[in-house]
């Protein structure tokens, strides 16, 4: 199986919420390297490999251990091109005829708190289901998002987007989940062809929702540092 398994870690260097997020220390290590060893301790992969347009974090990520066979065009690097156009870009460079992988892990480096276990749990869910795609979601906890609602900017009236659910228990409700970026598979072929993890046909697998935790904000670096201060403070 690790023969035929590779894991994509898109990391562009133009983050505008925050500057040189990627590689931005976290509890005194870069972003990306919490990334990089969990994908390499997890003992899946042929191939631990970073699609980046920077030379900043391409250093950083070969010192980690990850391979950057080369640095990502403008093209696919800017603000409103999807990830996985970057990850599909990848499989064609590595691999030319698509033969060589079969499965594709998509790991986010603004996810450093999942771990190798993670990884190995939800690539056994992928396989057993045989699915096309596998996206990781997380449950939502105590905001209940079917009684989410609009404000109007101007007056602050609320227009509820579920109307039918506002008046039900939250107990008769059916849970909802929230995707991460956490992990991610696919078949090569799928990802080749259709360059998205969505498709009607994927499935979601769970992550304990403080390792599906998303890094876009100074905010949320804060609160990833607290959670990883706490594990260590809890052993």
């Amino acid at each position: 199986m690790r023969d035929r398994t590779i894991a994509i870690i898109p990391a562009r260097g133009g983050s505008k919420r925050v500057p040189g997020k990627n590689i931005r220390p976290l509890a005194g290590k870069p972003l990306i390297v919490y990334t990089i060893e969990a994908a390499m301790e997890s003992a899946l992969f042929h191939r631990v490999v970073v699609s980046t347009d920077s030379e900043e974090i391409a250093a950083v990520s070969r010192k980690s251990g990850a391979e950057v066979p080369f640095l990502r065009s403008a093209e696919i690097s800017d603000d409103v091109t999807p990830i996985s156009a970057a990850t599909a870009d990848a499989l064609e460079r590595l691999d030319l005829d698509g033969t060589q992988y079969q499965f594709v892990a998509q790991l986010m480096a603004n996810c450093p708190l999942r771990n190798a276990e993670d990884l190995v749990a939800s690539y056994r869910q992928f396989a057993e289901t045989g699915a096309e795609t596998q996206l990781s979601v997380v449950r939502y906890g105590w905001q209940n998002p079917w009684w989410a609602m609009k404000r109007d900017a101007s007056s602050f009236a609320l227009d509820p987007l579920f109307p039918r659910e506002m008046s039900a228990r939250s107990q008769d409700l059916p849970e909802l989940f929230c995707p991460t970026g956490a992990i991610w598979w696919g078949k090569t072929s799928v990802i080749r062809e259709k360059r998205t993890f969505h498709i009607p046909e994927r499935t979601g697998w769970e992550i304990d929702w403080q390792h599906g935790v998303d890094i876009d904000t100074a905010e949320d670096m804060e609160f990833a540092e607290a959670l990883l201060s706490l594990k260590c403070k809890r052993g």
